[in-house]
């Protein structure tokens, strides 16, 4: 079979099925997990109709036992992981003082110990080959801070942290790990959070972007596709900043 076995979260739609598609074409075998399963259902099923080589797997990313039976089911249906993108997130505004420890725990547990847990379940197959790549998702409000989301910036300055420990220590072991940390994208998250007021609208906020627009799943999944090549194997424990020049 060719390419190599690339696992991503996240997958059913917005970034994390823009870097499926994107690895698809790349020639990738893949394994989409997400925790919507009519999304991933139909997202899998268009890119099997365009003779890639899919795998959708129905997943919280915050349970630990279903992760390790789902990266158990990648090994055995594509072959072992050397290729990982977490990319599944959750995001929340509220005040800091309305923040309840269930709200805390819960943010923290998706984004931070859900990309932990990913990592940890896909770094032996990287061992043993010699080779891996590894893009965590995290966001340029962990750089900056924001207002009313103090959980939501912990859980991703959390995300750049572990990025950088987990370069540290595999480096020597041909695995490359580095954090892509978006500001302004046009997803169905970032739409339903415009929907319900809790941001501008995209356009209005796209304005603000030195580039002139909000950026892209596709603008995303090109730059995971180059740091996850054998072209970007001396990059290593860096901050990606894909965002159009609205962070530098």
């Amino acid at each position: 079979m060719s390419g190599r076995v690339a696992v991503v979260t996240g997958a059913a739609s917005g970034m994390g099925l823009g870097i499926a598609r994107q690895f698809a074409d790349d020639g990738h075998r893949v394994a989409m997990l997400d925790l919507d399963s009519a999304g991933l259902r139909d997202a899998a099923a268009g890119l099997s109709e365009r003779g890639h080589t899919v795998a959708p797997f129905e997943v919280d990313v915050a349970d630990r036992g279903s992760l390790e039976r789902v990266f158990a089911s990648v090994r055995y249906t594509l072959g072992p992981t050397t290729i990982l993108v977490t990319s599944a997130g959750v995001e929340a505004f509220d005040p800091a003082l309305d923040i309840s420890p269930e709200k805390w725990d819960r943010i923290l547990a998706v984004n931070l110990t859900g990309t932990f847990t990913c990592m940890q379940l896909a770094l032996p197959d990287m061992i043993e080959a010699g080779w891996g790549r590894i893009v965590t998702i995290s966001s340029s409000s962990a750089q900056s801070g924001a207002p009313n989301m103090a959980h939501y910036v912990a859980s991703k300055g959390g995300v750049i942290g572990l990025t950088k420990a987990f370069a540290r220590e595999f480096a020597r072991n041909g695995i490359t790990v580095n954090t892509i940390p978006p500001t302004i994208v046009d997803t169905p998250m970032a739409r339903h959070a415009e929907a319900i007021g809790n941001v501008p609208s995209i356009e209005q906020m796209g304005r603000m972007v030195p580039l002139g627009r909000a950026g892209t799943s596709e603008d995303i999944a090109a730059a995971c596709s180059f740091l996850c090549s054998e072209q970007a194997g001396y990059i290593t424990g860096q901050l990606i900043g894909v965002n159009g020049g609205m962070y530098i």
